[in-house]
């Protein structure tokens, strides 16, 4: 299909709709209690280190940079879109199969 703009894609019927994102959210308070777990320190402890390190990640997210961070995965932002309260931004993870932790039982 051709438009006075320029070529457009042909229109597309879905029959059915695919979840994007599947599974519950995890929030900063579970994350933080996961950690708390995961390594045995005091929660009073692991609170700041995980609020910096979520701080840091935003802001390198933020600029642009590249986050390879094994074993959670290689990051990118594939584009960025400015709005009035936020910035969205569409992002590729590449996770490794072979260093997925096993989830515990």
């Amino acid at each position: 299909m051709v438009t006075a703009s320029g070529p457009t894609a042909a229109p597309v019927v879905v029959e059915s709709l695919q979840t994007v994102v599947s599974g519950p959210v995890m929030r900063k308070r579970e994350l933080i209690d996961l950690v708390v777990e995961k390594s045995g320190i005091k929660k009073k402890d692991a609170k700041p280190v995980v609020e910096a390190m979520l701080a840091v990640l935003g802001e390198a997210v933020s600029d642009g940079r590249e986050l390879n961070l094994e074993p959670f995965g290689k990051v990118k932002v594939r584009r960025a879109k400015e709005m009035p309260n936020a910035r969205v931004m569409v992002t590729k993870i590449r996770q490794s199969i072979n260093t997925v932790p096993e989830a515990a039982e």
